[in-house]
């Protein structure tokens, strides 16, 4: 049953919650009980004045006493704006505790990625990815909590905080089983709306403990009552306190201090006085009394609200334009009053405030009573103010923000560089509210185009909708010149592309090519225009684009990025096409500078992109040149690693490392990388090219080792069906669910998907036999049913290989031809196969080859040794044939 009264100690707004304090107790149980146990998670909802603060004063003190370390920060309506605002206040002060050197010891590779987030280094040149900054805070926790075991977390007001802590916060609580922290985060309900109450609901998800606090009951108000005035208080008088707050706590509190200062005593005479005083704690009546206060309390509380942070009294005195004396007495008269108080020590602030107010309902209050005019000219008064502070643009747009349009050319040039340093930490939504804000202003003419190119620069990889209405609005006034309108164009073309609008992208670099005449700022829109006329899955969209490429190519030598540019994509589409591999190669090997990427077209350069280099693998990787494309492939992985991208980049980057792995034939290997691939693809979004790529990988994996079921699920549970992305996926995706259709006894539906492959290929003129392999598949499934037609199909692959000239590739089709034979014949075709595959770096082909002729031709060596080389791949669906075979007597 609930205790009416709280623990001894405590605060007064503890009454009637031993439920959520035994929660804690248990949770502190089990974090202070073993170094190694698993993180857990409270979560407390409650309207305002609930007593949520008061319960994660009262975890602090609990944890404390039990020799934890306690973290904590809070939510701030009026800061909701800043980026990382929370998380800064909870981490920033145990890094800056320590030294440098410190510092980037226990944050290791995430120190240069999460530092800048939390302040505590400078950002680098480049745009931060904002997955990659999330994933290093959570890094940066993790680590921290094996120094300062063990250790707590305390989020106040959650439902006020920015959309980059909320982000961090959801991350870390889906990990929290990872790590041995207690985190405790309250809330108010219904305070949150879009991606702010998605990541909300998944900590409360996570949450091991979820608790509503209720208003205090008749009972529990008397009894406060009763030991905050005495016992003599009457039971009349309690029960019009109860009525009076609703049973709030904080309500209750300062009305009881109230009655405490006015010296009335606590009984039924008195009782009709309650509501007067209740009026003068909030909204307005808190406001009234404010203003008996004087004028220069008044103007010293608006100026801290307006401040939300770090409110300093030399600060505010600047602000509310006072001298250092008053303000000092101000703030001594407005401690008094209990509308602010010392900021807590403990608390672990990081702004390195003297003052916060007593509770965010009356910051609220102060806030909202400025008048509007005054109000947003104190903003623009204070983004000044805190710039000569030294707190830098990103700091003051937060005022900026507030300030009415008035054409003022200095405050867009100060949001613009307020959205480079959000930029800059991985904060682009932030990016986006100052940008948004400057074309308000608005921009000067020719500065106008310039601020929607960076703002469609700063939503190309979060908005694509949004950027395309920018960049076209941008390049269709005056003022875009140059190399900066042709890098308008060529965004723009992607933010396209990510729309699933190819087929415009194209036509978007194509008319923009036309007006330049020739030189590089041409051939670097031409070669865009390739790039992604290459990589559309559908009809060609511009008839003779192959034999186009190929006369344009033959010319470059490779001296400047276009031409290179244009090397990789001529060696790719001769790839795709089929066309000799050795000519393959070396149009790919003329794109690099002393074998290696050129800078500028590397994995992180934003000027081209992450398609060219992986088309550049790629066409290493299906032209039998695997070292050279694993070792692309890897330096992508560490490339993105390094820089902290951990978005949909690292997940192409792992779907093309298992890719590669997968063609060596490491399949154990493979299905890990792709594994990861697809875990980092889910948090990015479905029916997106790159979640295509690691989804038809994984599934292309799990057939080649034989595990048919574990297959079909990834297929069900991840949408591995049409409608196809309108970009190409490697391998195809037709060519891999056909194969996995007839896998599970769906040969009608299997023998319609190859069908489908083969005419998609024969449009857009893709023969390699390897990079679609439908033709084998198809042969096979064909053989009793219709024999010429296989024939014919088989035939046609081997000469379509032939022409390649890769090793796997004839080896592939004498694998099929071998399968249509019988006897000797099917004996020399399956010898002439393993003989092919055994000189192919594809290992998996040549145990499967291998076997194949140990069946064909009756030999247990060869069986044995197609064996051992299936369980090196990890393709244990081979190994369970061959020993069948072997079992069953065939040799």
């Amino acid at each position: 049953m609930t205790q009416v009264r709280p623990t001894p100690g405590a605060s007064a707004s503890l009454w009637e919650r031993d439920e959520e304090l035994a929660a804690v107790e248990r949770a502190l149980d089990a974090l202070c009980a073993d170094e190694s146990s698993s993180g857990s998670l409270l979560v407390v909802r409650g309207e305002a004045g609930l007593g949520k603060t008061a319960l994660l004063a009262e975890t602090r003190r609990i944890a404390e006493a039990r020799g934890c370390t306690v973290w904590s920060a809070r939510g701030s309506e009026t800061l909701s704006s800043v980026p990382f605002n929370v998380v800064r206040q909870l981490l920033q002060p145990a890094l800056l505790s320590l030294m440098p050197e410190e510092a980037r010891e226990y944050l290791g590779d995430w120190y240069d990625i999460a530092g800048p987030a939390l302040g505590i280094t400078e950002p680098g040149e480049r745009q931060a990815d904002p997955q990659g900054v999330c994933d290093g805070l959570v890094a940066a926790v993790r680590r921290l909590a094996r120094r300062d075991w063990p250790l707590v977390l305390l989020v106040d007001d959650a439902h006020w905080a920015d959309q980059e802590t909320l982000r961090w916060l959801a991350a870390f609580a889906e990990r929290l089983a990872e790590q041995s922290v207690l985190v405790m985060v309250a809330r108010r309900p219904g305070e949150t709306a879009g991606d702010g109450a998605r990541h909300l609901d998944a900590v409360a998800a996570a949450g091991s403990s979820v608790a509503t606090l209720s208003a205090l009951t008749p009972q529990a108000t008397a009894g406060l009552t009763r030991a905050t005035l005495g016992p003599h208080a009457d039971a009349p008088f309690c029960r019009e306190v109860w009525a009076v707050t609703g049973g709030n706590p904080y309500e209750t509190v300062e009305l009881l201090a109230k009655v405490h200062d006015s010296e009335y005593e606590p009984t039924e005479a008195a009782a009709g006085e309650l509501r007067a005083l209740n009026r003068a704690a909030r909204g307005g009546g808190l406001v009234a009394r404010l203003e008996t206060l004087g004028i220069e309390a008044t103007r010293f509380a608006w100026a801290a609200a307006i401040l939300g942070t770090g409110i300093c009294v030399d600060l505010v005195a600047e602000l509310a334009t006072m001298s250092p004396d008053e303000a000092v007495r101000c703030a001594e008269l407005l401690r008094t009053a209990r509308i602010l108080t010392e900021s807590d020590p403990a608390g672990g602030r990081p702004d390195g405030g003297e003052l916060q107010f007593v509770h965010p309902l009356i910051a609220t209050a102060v806030y909202n009573s400025i008048p509007d005019a005054l109000r947003t000219a104190m903003h623009g008064i204070a983004a000044r103010v805190v710039t000569d502070h030294g707190h830098g643009a990103a700091v003051a747009a937060r005022h900026l923000l507030e300030v009415h349009p008035d054409d003022d050319e200095e405050l867009v040039e100060q949001l613009r560089e307020a959205a480079r340093e959000h930029l800059a930490v991985g904060a682009p939504d932030a990016a986006r509210r100052c940008l948004e804000r400057a074309l308000l202003e608005p921009p000067l003419p020719d500065v106008h185009p310039r601020v929607l190119h960076e703002l469609g620069r700063a939503t190309l990889l979060t908005a694509p909708a949004t950027t395309i209405d920018h960049l076209q609005t941008a390049l269709a006034m005056p003022g875009l010149v140059g190399d900066e309108r042709v890098d308008a164009v060529c965004r723009l073309s992607q933010a396209l592309l990510h729309n699933d609008q190819l087929e415009e992208a194209v036509r978007t670099v194509e008319a923009e090519a036309a007006r330049h005449p020739a030189g590089p700022a041409k051939l670097r829109l031409q070669a865009v225009q390739f790039m992604w006329e290459g990589i559309h899955a559908g009809e060609a969209t511009s008839p003779g684009r192959s034999a186009r490429l190929a006369e344009l190519a033959r010319t470059c030598t490779g001296r400047d990025n276009p031409e290179r540019a244009l090397l990789i994509l001529r060696g790719f589409d001769a790839m795709a096409r089929g066309e000799s591999a050795e000519e393959v190669a070396e149009l790919c090997d003329r794109s690099l500078v002393n074998g290696r990427l050129a800078p500028g077209l590397g994995w992180t350069d934003p000027e081209w992109g992450i398609e060219l280099p992986m088309m550049l693998a790629s066409a290493y990787a299906y032209t039998d040149r695997l070292d050279r494309a694993e070792a692309l492939y890897n330096e992508a992985l560490r490339a993105y690693e390094s820089a902290g991208w951990s978005g949909g980049h690292l997940a192409l980057a792992h779907a093309y490392v298992g890719l590669g792995l997968r063609r060596r034939g490491r399949l154990r290997e493979a299905e890990a990388s792709l594994r990861k691939s697809l875990a980092l693809a889910e948090r990015v979004g479905r029916r997106l090219p790159l979640h295509w790529s690691a989804t038809c990988n994984l599934v292309d994996t799990l057939l080649a080792r034989g595990h048919v079921d574990q297959a079909w699920q990834i297929a069900e549970q991840y949408g591995f069906a049409p409608p196809y992305p309108s970009t190409i996926v490697l391998p195809d995706p037709r060519s891999v669910r056909g194969r996995l259709l007839l896998a599970v006894g769906h040969t009608e539906d299997g023998i319609n998907e190859l069908e489908a492959a083969e005419k998609a290929a024969a449009v857009r003129g893709h023969h390699n036999p390897v990079l679609v392999p439908w033709a084998v598949d198809l042969t096979r499934a064909l053989a009793n049913a219709d024999p010429a037609r296989a024939a014919r199909l088989a035939t046609e692959a081997r000469r379509h290989a032939e022409r390649l000239g890769t090793d796997t590739a004839i080896g592939e089709a004498l694998r099929c031809a071998a399968a249509l034979e019988t006897g000797q014949r099917a004996v020399r075709l399956a010898e002439q196969a393993v003989a092919y595959l055994e000189a192919s770096p594809c290992q998996y082909e040549h145990a499967a080859a291998r076997i194949e002729y140990g069946i064909a031709a009756r030999s247990a060596a060869e069986l044995r040794r197609g064996i051992a080389l299936a369980q090196t791949c990890g393709a244990d669906g081979l190994v369970l044939r061959a020993e069948t075979a072997l079992a069953a007597g065939v040799v």
